[in-house]
């Protein structure tokens, strides 16, 4: 295989067959392959795009670089959820345990902040001693306990994803919907799943800019589930404004306790039970029940103490991670609030130190943004409409410049 070759027939809008695609692949998780050649055959797909044949073939290769989990014969019904990214977005951490407490098993594999989006791994991380590296025998016994785990990828998981990931953060081909639509799914494949849920996000906080866009990749991620033989449901959701009231590791940690305590925002509330009802058995008043009462705090509660994590330390979240800056925005004037952009919110987020600049970058779980007003609300000058959490004055006097640039009072 000449891969200059191959990156120079996709750059000029060539079709790479099943063969090629599978062997550049191969090549990349050997490490034969350099991140140089894989970063340039990125960008000639983020440009060319890919055939749905190819898409299909770039999926089934990097699902084959690894292991696939496997389950008994008898276990219930395995489901899980996908975001392909917001800002904001802490679903999973509520979507996950509530889920577990409808008998069904929630082998639930994430992954890191990538772009401006923050990352599962990420913000279960916040938690003073959660551990997210899971084997599968780990995973396995885990769930047969409490139904529920919240891992990475392990070694043997899709290796090829787990490389292209970190390479496409800091190479700017994020945004591929070919590369989006083989990485979700070839890791969701990986769990070897009954059924999932796919929430593609739309707006200036997502990939996909349009609504049109978001629909083309969730029906193309909603086939390969299919055609895997995996009951796949899809829904489209805005992304023009941070979902609930906090961006940034630990504070959306802390927003997710609150809403399994029964105390979240409405719009992080109402997502989590549309996308919940799709794969669940029971009602979404069911499901809107056992949230509320208590009873998904209590299976979160047991996910941390099961993966390593200080469950103690749940009750004084607040006080975990907190931030050497913590400085209150002032609204600049009087009206509704048209836009809070959740493109800029997450920008200014990532320039905290919330997301990674470069794939061997760290994260600071204690900045971001809390107390966010809502598109529709009214509000008085000098009101408080965000909060912003820095490591010094200077990084939150460039965070406050931003977040006013991405508000407007109507």
């Amino acid at each position: 295989m000449h891969v200059p070759t191959l990156i120079e027939k996709k750059r000029d809008g060539g079709e790479l067959d099943a063969e090629e695609i599978g062997e550049i692949v191969s090549s990349f998780t050997r490490g034969d392959l350099p991140d140089y050649q894989m970063s340039a055959m990125a960008m000639a797909v983020f440009f060319r795009g890919m055939t749905d044949a190819e898409t299909a073939a770039l999926t089934r290769a990097m699902l084959d670089s690894g292991d696939v989990l496997t389950w008994p014969e008898d276990s219930p019904p395995k489901v899980d959820k996908h975001s392909t990214g917001g800002i904001g977005d802490k679903v999973s951490l509520v979507l996950a345990p509530l889920l577990a407490c409808d008998e069904l098993w929630v082998p639930m594999i994430s992954g890191r902040g990538l772009g401006i989006t923050g990352g599962t791994l990420d913000k279960l991380e916040a938690i003073p001693g959660f551990n997210v590296n899971l084997s599968q025998p780990e995973a396995l016994a885990q769930l047969e306990r409490i139904g529920v785990a919240m891992m990475g990828q392990t070694a043997r998981i899709c290796p090829a994803d787990k490389k292209l990931y970190a390479l496409r953060d800091v190479s700017g081909t994020v945004p591929s919907q070919p590369l989006i639509v083989a990485s979700i799914m070839s890791k969701k494949l990986a769990e070897s799943l009954d059924a999932l849920v796919l929430d593609v996000k739309f707006g200036s906080g997502a990939f996909m800019k349009t609504r049109k866009e978001a629909a083309e990749l969730a029906e193309r991620m909603r086939e390969v589930g299919l055609a895997m033989g995996v009951r796949t449901a899809a829904r489209l959701n805005p992304m023009n404004e941070p979902l609930g009231r906090t961006v940034g590791n630990a504070l959306e940690v802390l927003e997710s306790i609150q809403t399994l305590q029964g105390q979240g925002p409405d719009d992080l509330v109402n997502l989590t039970l549309d996308l919940a009802s799709e794969v669940s058995t029971v009602s979404r008043d069911t499901l809107a029940g056992w949230l509320s009462g208590g009873r998904a705090w209590e299976k979160f509660v047991r996910l941390v103490e099961a993966q390593g994590g200080d469950a103690g330390a749940l009750e004084h979240f607040d006080r975990v991670h907190p931030a050497p800056i913590v400085r209150e925005i002032a609204a600049p004037g009087s009206g509704a609030i048209d836009r809070l952009d959740a493109g800029s919110i997450g920008r200014a987020s990532l320039e905290l130190g919330a997301g990674r600049g470069r794939a061997e970058d760290s994260v600071d779980h204690s900045v971001g943004f809390s107390r966010l007003a809502k598109v529709g609300n009214r509000i008085e000058r000098g009101e408080t409409v965000g909060v912003v959490h820095a490591r010094t004055e200077a990084a939150a006097d460039q965070a406050e410049a931003a977040f006013l640039g991405a508000l407007r009072i109507g």
